[in-house]
This record gives C-alpha cells, structure tokens and sequence, in this order.
C-alpha cells in the first residue's frame, strides 16, 4: 500500500515538473518592460461609414490624431462661397472641436482641439492671412496647435499657403507655422518661426 502511494506521489511530481518545463519560459525576479500593449486601432475609417454629401457641401480633409499621429479624416462642410480666410477657418475648426463619429472612434481616431478654442480675424498691422485665436497657440496643447496647422494649410483658411500664421487674442506677434510629415508624425514637436510670414 506504501508502494502505492509513493508511485502515485512520484508520478504527479514528474507530471507537474514535465508541464512546467514545457512551457519554454523561465521564471525571474528581474522585471521586464515589454513596452505598451499593442494598439487595436486601424486609424482607417471603414468604407461606407460616410453618409451622402449634404446639398452645398463638399469634402475636406480635416487632421485628427490616431496613434500619436496626425491622420487626415475625410467631412462634409458647407465653406463659404467668397472663400473668406477666416469664415473657412471657422468651419475647418468647428469639425476639429466636434468629437469623431463612431465610425471614426471605433478606428482610433481622437481630437485635442477643445471646444473653447474659436478663431478670429486679424489685427492692424497683422501679416495678410493672419488668423487670430481667443488663446495664444503657445499655450494651446502641441498636439491641438499642429491639428489646426495642419488642417487649415493649404485651404481658403490659410489664403492657399503651405504656412499658417497665427496669433493670440493680444499684442504678440503672430508665427508662422508649417505642416510637414515630421509634424504629422510627430505632432507634439511644432515650433513656430520666430519671423512672420508677409
């Protein structure tokens, strides 16, 4: 009986070690750092996510941030006829407040533009095409300041121009600011030019 019970005790030691050693990992007391958990974004709205094109409207482009980068997301938007500078900077900026569509969220598409954050015409003296926003851009969020820049570049917003300038609700002079793929991949490193663009 004693022979038993000490067959059947080695047995399930040699089980135990044998499903212990199969797994191929070897415990250790050094933490190890694996990075983050990989993201289950596609940043990729999915096809037919897009509703019909409202009558007046058109398509644009606008930056929203997916892993850590800036992306182009494609609205409908009503811009104005005249293509007023700041009328079409308005518009741009309201679709960058708004919070994205499921669709664009399900992707993992975000934005840091804040809802407070309006856009104004500029000051005497001001280069042409100045925007002017209620907050300086330098203390807007990095991420927020290269959505609006690379969102109003190149548009009615910026008169066409690759460089936006923008300025603040006071006396400081506006900054030039220039949408590259070094800012889209990287959007917290923006700097403005210490020049303004006449």
């Amino acid at each position: 009986m004693r022979r038993r019970r000490t067959a059947a005790r080695t047995a399930a030691l040699a089980a135990g070690l044998f499903l212990l050693a199969g797994c191929g990992i070897r415990g250790t007391a050094v933490p190890v750092d694996a990075g983050s958990a990989p993201s289950r974004a596609t940043c990729v709205v999915r096809p037919g996510a897009q509703n019909a094109l409202p009558t007046g409207s058109v398509t644009v482009s606008v930056q929203l941030v997916c892993t850590s980068q800036l992306l182009p997301v494609t609205r409908a938007v009503v811009l104005p006829a005249d293509g007023d500078a700041v009328q079409a900077a308005s518009v741009l900026l309201e679709e960058l407040r708004r919070q994205p569509s499921p669709a664009e969220d399900e992707a993992g598409f975000s934005t840091s533009v804040q809802a407070r954050v309006t856009v104004g015409a500029p000051h005497k003296g001001d280069p042409a095409g100045t925007l002017r926003l209620n907050i300086a851009p330098d203390q807007l969020p990095a991420v927020a300041l290269a959505q609006l820049v690379c969102t109003f570049g190149g548009t009615a917003a910026a008169d066409g121009r690759g460089t936006v300038v923008l300025g603040g609700p006071g006396d400081e002079d506006p900054k030039g600011y220039q949408c590259t793929d070094e800012l889209r991949t990287h959007p917290e490193s923006i700097r403005g030019t210490g020049t303004t663009v006449s």
